[in-house]
């Protein structure tokens, strides 16, 4: 066979081999969360802590990467009661998870024949009953709980005796879990057909992808790129501190974070929140001035009120018009032959508005904790003794203006690529 002629494709994956393909999916995609997520908390400090936690923190950092929920409790007797509660996702684990999960689950088929619908659904439903038994076993392991000593012997036994010893604790939502556990893995599924190129999809899904391809392709470009930016930034400024494991904590843990807030913000999207008492975040310093200017109640966090903060932040808007002018001329290239402007427009728009849809959801943080001592003070109130972080997404808007980024940057990306392709000089007839 000639080397210039195409590899002849290989059958499906039989039953034998679908499960060690699925098998496969799933040790990759959970082996690498586990590892980054492991590294930021080591970085955080977080091997320090007593009674052996670290390692289901790493569990409840996993769980929490793919849309779980952690619970966390804990009281000292009849002193003291808390309430606490944390939503949020460490992005840079679940990015580094879908990623590996997402090629891991497409490798082994771009040398094969085309696959049949029902032979996909397969694949896919043996990966998600593998998935929802690591889940489990994840789940499970993202539990602990340990007292807190006061550091004299005397004191700790009279705890003891009163049964006020103070304990903290955490466990994950079993059910939660493997219920978002699981969409989170179909949407990751989901979007890696719909971004390859190679793979060979069953002949019906064949022009809805050749539609779709291209602005979710460019779309995830875009939000990627974000991410780059985002690490050179990080470890630039970490050459530049002294406290360098901190921002290499944040790079582990909760870089897509800040890239993709960024990414909002500069299209005009807004957040609400808040930051009180002794929690925060690891953020820019303008940010964290930005959220605790509210007092008692929320601020907006948007463009205006980050650029009061720092004057150098309206740079978000022109990366977000540059990004998303190369989406659109990346997309209209890859366009389907006939394709017109107002088409590329409008499946950029759609393109766009889903990408801020996730990237509002992802970016979702509310973690608080209440303390009652001796039945003063509110457990469930947040303020002098006790503490909250909440930023929440105006997503309503924050889709409509997306989309309408993506309508205007796809026809001008659209009327570029034309340009460009009637420049290009024709062969003699």
């Amino acid at each position: 066979m000639s080397r210039h002629e195409p590899p002849v494709p290989r059958p499906v994956l039989g039953p034998a081999r679908g499960w060690l393909h699925a098998l496969g999916v799933v040790v990759a995609g959970f082996a690498v969360m586990l590892v980054v997520a492991a590294l930021g908390l080591w970085l955080a400090g977080a091997s320090e802590l007593p009674q052996g936690a670290f390692v289901p923190v790493i569990a409840a950092t996993v769980v929490m990467a793919v849309g779980g929920r952690v619970a966390l409790d804990g009281g000292a007797g009849f002193i003291a009661e808390t309430q606490a509660g944390i939503t949020a996702v460490p992005l840079s684990v679940a990015l580094a998870g879908a990623l590996v999960t997402a090629y891991a689950f497409l490798r082994p088929l771009r040398s094969h024949a085309a696959l049949s619908g029902g032979h996909l659904l397969w694949l896919v439903l043996r990966t998600a009953l593998l998935w929802i038994v690591a889940l489990l076993l994840i789940a499970f392991g993202a539990r602990h709980s340990f007292a807190l000593t006061a550091g004299n012997e005397y004191l700790d036994e009279i705890a003891q005796l009163l049964g006020t010893t103070p304990t903290v604790g955490f466990h994950a939502l079993v059910g939660t879990t493997v219920g978002l556990g699981l969409l989170w893995l179909v949407v990751v599924l989901l979007l890696a057909l719909a971004v390859s190129r190679r793979v060979p999809l069953p002949p019906r899904l064949g022009p809805p992808h050749a539609a779709v391809r291209p602005a979710a392709r460019a779309m995830t470009a875009v939000l990627l790129a974000y991410v780059v930016a985002a690490l050179i930034a990080a470890l630039v400024t970490a050459d530049t501190r002294t406290d360098a494991g901190e921002t290499l904590a944040v790079v582990f843990l909760g870089l897509p974070n800040l890239a993709w807030l960024a990414f909002g913000l500069g299209l005009g999207a807004s957040w609400h929140g808040h930051v009180k008492g002794a929690l925060g975040l690891p953020v820019p310093e303008p940010l964290a001035r930005v959220l605790r200017t509210g007092g008692d109640g929320d601020v907006t966090l948007d463009l205006a009120s980050l650029t009061r903060q720092d004057g150098r932040a309206w740079w978000l808007l022109v990366a977000a018009a540059v990004a998303l002018l190369a989406a659109g001329w990346a997309s209209a290239r890859r366009a389907p032959p006939g394709a017109g402007h107002l088409r590329n427009a409008v499946r950029l728009a759609l393109a766009a508005a889903a990408a801020m849809l996730l990237v509002g959801l992802l970016t979702w943080i509310d973690a608080h904790y209440g303390l009652s001592l001796f039945g003063i003070g509110d457990p469930s109130d947040t303020g002098g003794l006790g503490g909250s972080v909440v930023l929440v997404p105006d997503l309503a808007a924050a889709v409509g203006l997306a989309a309408a980024w993506g309508a205007v940057t796809g026809f001008l990306g659209s009327l570029a690529a034309r340009a460009r392709r009637d420049r290009r000089p024709r062969p003699p007839r």
